[in-house]
């Protein structure tokens, strides 16, 4: 059950499914807010893992394109710590990641600290940014060194800066009780002020699917946002069931694109636990056979799972932020235009960020040049920027797609931008764009 075919054009079987996505491009559903999905505008990250400093300016999608090791999932990491720091605990988070020993760079240099800056834009408009960098401590401790945050620019809006704990400067009067060995704007998310950018933040959503957990039953969950590896996607189709049938329909037609045997796919309650079950068209069969997740391939579940991060969600409450590791794992060639139309889809209300070495993902004579970042490692350091000249020229002028360029070690990044990047870029305050 649950092979994974990957084709886009199977002859007598469901001859619409393949027009689903020329339909989309010309009759878009009412999926996605006419707002704009970008929320992160630009991410400064330093000393973090094998990132020694990095300037990345994001979009409503990009890619972000690069061999193993090159370090595209530590870019990824990086707003994920964010994220993890802020539901749970910064203590938890870099546990987590093995300790602090772990998350700084590892360098001749022997830097003691990392920091990241989040440059940003609210659903209502307003701009602003959100840093900290965590330093370590003789004890083997660490601290929070400087955090600050500002909508609309320091003087115009709400903001704060806080050295080691203590209050440097504020626009409000009350301000809750602070330690130096967590991040402040959790207990500031209890003031009006600064909820908008705590609910953004935390809404980010960031995937490395497992099929193997999606496999097994699964204890009853919040079904609002699927958890990174699908630990929870049963309570999440059942949600979608309930609250955003129309999103669900939108998974369910993708999914049979990629794998054209599968006409559903529902929650299934097995006593105290729950599972998916899928609904597979067999030959000779009058009605559609059920299959629960433990019989489905990896394929078909990391599928589901891609389709399911990217459309979760009431259309309206959508995650600000979609990262998602290798979407193309365990997928046919084959489904790989119908995977980049999900992407694209999806990107109209979510922003969106991939991680990808799949020259067969990126071989799309149509992809924007301006959505792929190359990220490729030097001397043990990763550097990201945009693609250089001559790339760009090819993609543009449909001389090749990129990924023939991946395959022929053509995807370069941007030299000038490279260079510019070695001029070390402040984590705080107002900085030139």
């Amino acid at each position: 059950a649950g092979d994974d075919a990957g084709q886009l054009h199977r002859p007598g079987h469901r001859a619409g499914a393949a027009h689903l996505i020329v339909r989309q491009r010309t009759e878009p559903r009412t999926i996605h807010s006419m707002t704009s999905p970008i929320f992160l505008t630009r991410v400064v990250l330093r000393n973090y893992r094998s990132i020694g400093q990095c300037d990345v300016r994001l979009g409503a999608l990009t890619y972000l394109v690069g061999a193993n090791g090159s370090g595209k999932s530590n870019f990824m990491d990086a707003l994920h710590l964010v994220r993890d720091a802020l539901t749970g605990s910064l203590d938890i988070a870099l546990n987590e990641r093995g300790g602090l020993s772990e998350v700084r760079r590892r360098s001749s240099g022997h830097p003691t600290n990392f920091g990241i800056r989040l440059e940003f834009r609210l659903r209502d408009g307003q701009t602003g940014h959100y840093a900290f960098n965590v330093g370590a401590l003789a004890d083997r401790g660490y601290e929070v060194q400087n955090e600050e945050c500002s909508v609309g620019g320091k003087g115009h809006g709400p903001h704060f800066e806080i050295e080691r704990g203590r209050i440097k400067t504020s626009s409000e009067d009350f301000f809750p009780a602070i330690t130096s060995d967590r991040l402040a704007l959790v207990s500031l998310s209890g003031l009006k002020a600064f909820r908008p950018v705590f609910d953004a933040l935390t809404g980010m959503g960031f995937y490395n699917l497992n099929p193997k957990v999606m496999r097994d039953p699964q204890k009853p969950q919040d079904g609002r946002l699927l958890k990174p590896v699908g630990e929870n996607i049963a309570s999440v189709i059942g949600h979608l069931e309930r609250t955003s049938p129309d999103s669900l329909a939108l998974i369910q037609e993708y999914l049979q694109i990629v794998v054209p045997m599968i006409e559903g796919v529902e929650r299934k309650q097995i006593g105290p636990m729950e599972t998916l079950e899928f609904r597979q068209s067999m030959a000779g069969a009058k009605h559609p056979w059920r299959f629960t997740a433990q019989n489905m391939s990896d394929g078909t579940l990391r599928a589901l799972g891609v389709l399911t991060a990217l459309f979760q969600g009431n259309p309206d409450h959508a995650p600000t932020l979609i990262g998602i590791e290798e979407p193309e794992t365990a997928l046919h060639p084959a489904a790989s235009r119908a995977l980049r139309d999900a992407l694209n889809r999806a990107s109209l209300r979510t922003q969106i960020i991939v991680t990808s070495h799949s020259p067969d993902l990126m071989d799309d004579p149509d992809l924007n040049a301006d959505t792929v970042r190359a990220v490729v490692s030097e001397g043990s350091e990763t550097r990201i920027a945009p693609l250089d000249t001559s790339s760009k020229d090819a993609m543009k002028q449909h001389l090749f797609s990129a990924g023939e360029l991946l395959r022929l070690n053509q995807l370069a990044p941007d030299p000038e931008s490279l260079l510019a990047q070695q001029r070390q870029v402040s984590l705080f305050g107002e900085i030139a764009p």
